[in-house]
C-alpha cells in the first residue's frame, strides 16, 4: 500500500512537472519575449496581458458565454458551430467572479494537467514508469500543446477522450459513458470512441455493458442536438453551420499536394507558378541526400554520430519549410506512427486513432487539422514507447519540440493564424 502510494505521488509529480515546465516556456515566450519583437506582417504588437491567451476560436467562445449561441442557415459563420461543455464549464467558473480570460485559462489548464496526471497513471499500469514518464512528457512538450493553455478546448477534450478510453480499457463501464459523453460534449472528434468502443466490445466479447456505453458515448452531442431543434428548429444545426467554414467535405487532395510541393520546392517558388530560383529545391536536396547518406552508411559512421547527424539535418530542414513541415509530419507521420504501433498500445487506441483520422481527412481542409490530430492521445501513447526504447531521440524531439512550442507561442501571442 505503502509502494503503491509513493508511486502514484511520483507520478502525479512527475505530471505536474512536464506540464509546469512546458507552460513556462509558452508564458516566457508570449508575455516576454514576443512583446520585445517588431510586428510582424498581418500580426499585431504582443502584450504583456491576459489578452495574448485570447484568439481567434477563443472570441467565439467568449460570444457564447456572454451572449449565448446564435444561427441564421444561411451558409455565414455562426458559434452554433461549437460544442457546449468548454463555454459551459467556463461559465461556470465565471459565477465565481472572475472574468472570461481567467476562466478559459483555468479550464483548459487544469483539465490538461489532469490529462496528464490520467495518461501517466494508464501507462504506468500497463507498461512501465519509465514508458509512462516518455509518453507524459511528449503529450505535455508537443508544440500543439498551446492550445492546451490558450482558451481553446485542447485540455479538456485530452482529459475526456483520455478518461474514456481509459475506463473503457480497465472495463469501468459507468466511467465509460460519463467520459464518452462530455467527450463528444466537447468536440466532435469525440465521435470516434463510438465505434472504436463497439468494434473491441464485439471483438472482445464484452457484453450488454459494454454495448451500453458504448452507444451512451453519443449522449453528450444528442443533447446538444436536440437543443438544437428546441433553440433553433434544426437538430443538425451545428453540422449545416460548417458550410461557413468550408465548401466541400472530403480529402483535400489539391491542398496537401500543394503542401508538399512547398516543403520540396519553396512556398516562394510554389507560389510564383515555376521554379525560377534554385536556391530552396537545391539545399532540400543536398539535405535529402545527405539523410539517405547516413543511414546508408550507418554501421560504419556508428549510431551516436548517425542520431545526431539526422537530427541536425531536420533542423535545417525546419528552418526552410517551418510550419509545412511540422503540419506534415504530425498529420501524417502520425498515421505511420499509428500503423507501426498496432500491435503494442491497446488495441482500442488504435481503433480510435483511425477512426479519427477518417473524420479529419473528410474534413475539405488542410489548415487546423493537426489540432485535431494532437487530440488523438494514442499517438502520445505509440511515441512515448518507441522514445522509451531510445532514449537518445526521446531527448532530441522534446528539444525539438520546445523549439517549435516557443515559436508557435509567439506566433499565437502575434494574432497570427497558426493552427
Amino acid at each position: 500500500m505503502i509502494k503503491s502510494k509513493n508511486l502514484i505521488q511520483k507520478g502525479v509529480f512527475f505530471a505536474f512537472a512536464m506540464w509546469l515546465s512546458s507552460r513556462i516556456i509558452i508564458c516566457i515566450s508570449m508575455l516576454a519575449i514576443a512583446p520585445l519583437l517588431p510586428v510582424p506582417e498581418g500580426g499585431v504588437a504582443a502584450t504583456f496581458s491576459w489578452d495574448v491567451f485570447h484568439s481567434w476560436d477563443s472570441v467565439w467562445y467568449q460570444k457564447i458565454v456572454t451572449f449565448g449561441y446564435e444561427y441564421i442557415n444561411d451558409g455565414k459563420q455562426y458559434s452554433i458551430a461549437f460544442l457546449p461543455l468548454f463555454p459551459l464549464l467556463i461559465r461556470a467558473v465565471m459565477l465565481t467572479g472572475l472574468p472570461f480570460n481567467i476562466a478559459g485559462l483555468l479550464v483548459n489548464n487544469l483539465s490538461f494537467l489532469a490529462a496528464l496526471i490520467l495518461l501517466y497513471s494508464w501507462i504506468e499500469e500497463r507498461y512501465d514508469s519509465s514508458a509512462a514518464r516518455w509518453a507524459t512528457a511528449t503529450l505535455a512538450w508537443c508544440p500543439l500543446s498551446l492550445f492546451c493553455t490558450v482558451i481553446y478546448t485542447e485540455g479538456l477534450f485530452l482529459l475526456c477522450s483520455t478518461a474514456a478510453l481509459r475506463a473503457f480499457d480497465k472495463q469501468k463501464y459507468a466511467q465509460t459513458a460519463f467520459w464518452g459523453a462530455l467527450s463528444t460534449a466537447t468536440r466532435s472528434p469525440g465521435l470516434a470512441l463510438i465505434p472504436a468502443f463497439l468494434i473491441v466490445s464485439f471483438k472482445e466479447k464484452r457484453g450488454v455493458k459494454a454495448y451500453l456505453a458504448s452507444f451512451a458515448t453519443a449522449s453528450g452531442i444528442l443533447l446538444f442536438s436536440l437543443y438544437c431543434q428546441m433553440k433553433f428548429g434544426d437538430a443538425l444545426a451545428f453540422v449545416h453551420v460548417q458550410k461557413g467554414w468550408r465548401e466541400s467535405a472530403g480529402f483535400a487532395g489539391e491542398g496537401w499536394w500543394l503542401m508538399i510541393q512547398q516543403i520540396t520546392l519553396g512556398q516562394t517558388i510554389v507560389d510564383s507558378s515555376g521554379i525560377r530560383y534554385i536556391g530552396y529545391p537545391l539545399k532540400f536536396g543536398i539535405i535529402s541526400i545527405s539523410a539517405c547518406f547516413l543511414w546508408r552508411f550507418r554501421k560504419q559512421i556508428g549510431s551516436k554520430k548517425t542520431d545526431y547527424g539526422i537530427f541536425v539535418l531536420w533542423i535545417l530542414l525546419w528552418s526552410m519549410a517551418q510550419e509545412n513541415l511540422v503540419r506534415i509530419t504530425i498529420i501524417y507521420g502520425g498515421v505511420c506512427l499509428s500503423w507501426i504501433s498496432r500491435n503494442k498500445i491497446p488495441f482500442v487506441t488504435v481503433l480510435y486513432g483511425f477512426f479519427t483520422y477518417l473524420l479529419i481527412f473528410n474534413t475539405g481542409l488542410t489548415l487546423s487539422v493537426e489540432r485535431y490530430v494532437y487530440g488523438i492521445v494514442s499517438l502520445s501513447i505509440a511515441l512515448g514507447l518507441i522514445v522509451n526504447r531510445h532514449p537518445r531521440w526521446g531527448y532530441m524531439i522534446m528539444s525539438f519540440f520546445a523549439l517549435v512550442l516557443a515559436k508557435f507561442s509567439i506566433i499565437f501571442s502575434q494574432k497570427l493564424w497558426l493552427s
